[in-house]
């Protein structure tokens, strides 16, 4: 019965003989794997073979980096969005609260006046005693000719009304412009910072997206790889067990 003679490899590590299966040429190694073998063993070519044993040890090693590599970034988008957190000293506050805290009695009264001087019950009021008025000076009711026609001291008051409310309205008016002031700026850091923080998000998620889980599935890859390795050696140990007791019987 002839026995069939199967080729060995050497080893580059520990030039040990190896059967094909028992593991790898460097040249059907990934990049990165093949890049480590050949920093420590620079003598090599794509040709040389490295035994399972050792190959494991070097795709641990290149798990360790990429592990290594993928803290270090997410720890540096960590630390970039702590320090963005921390320098943002400006405080968002309630504008309409902290101008009326601050207002004093004589823009707390123009704003009033202004208030009530744009409202319907103003109107019907001052044009209902516009009516009487008049009523009362054309009739004499009651005998009161107080302000006969054209009506004088009725003009002389509307202008004396329109010139007091006049700069009131502007007070008012200068209250609601400080408020829109700072509702914008409020508004502008607010966006601002809001920007920021899903700038630094959008760089969190892409590097899930385009480093994270790719390195995932390359590491699952590699352990296929690995298992397939141990698999074959196993098959091989059954081959030369079941060889062995052949020739023994």
């Amino acid at each position: 019965m002839s026995e069939e003679q199967t080729d060995l490899f050497k080893c580059l590590i520990d030039q040990a003989e190896y059967d094909f299966a028992g593991g790898a040429f460097l040249h059907e190694l990934d990049p990165e794997t093949k890049k480590l073998i050949l920093a420590d063993n620079p003598q090599a070519s794509d040709q040389s073979f490295i035994c399972s044993e050792h190959l494991v040890k070097y795709r641990l090693q290149k798990l360790d980096k990429m592990i290594q590599e993928d803290k270090k970034k997410n720890k540096q988008i960590h630390q970039k969005m702590h320090r963005v957190l921390e320098n943002d000293n400006y405080k968002i506050v309630d504008v309409g609260k902290k101008l009326e805290n601050t207002y004093t009695l004589g823009q707390k009264i123009a704003d009033g006046v202004a208030r009530f001087g744009g409202s319907w019950p103003f109107v019907i009021s001052f044009v209902a005693i516009m009516v009487g008025w008049i009523i009362i000076n054309v009739t004499h009711v009651f005998g009161a000719n107080f302000d006969p026609f054209p009506f004088i001291l009725l003009n002389l008051f509307l202008s004396m009304v329109a010139a007091i409310q006049a700069p009131l309205i502007m007070m008012a008016q200068n209250r609601a412009s400080d408020y829109d002031r700072m509702e914008s700026r409020n508004d502008y850091h607010v966006n601002e910072k809001s920007e920021e923080e899903i700038r630094l998000l959008h760089a969190k998620v892409d590097h899930l997206i385009q480093q994270d889980q790719p390195n995932t599935m390359q590491i699952q890859k590699m352990q296929m790889e690995m298992l397939a390795s141990i698999n074959e050696q196993l098959a091989l140990m059954v081959k030369e067990e079941d060889a062995r007791k052949s020739e023994t019987k």
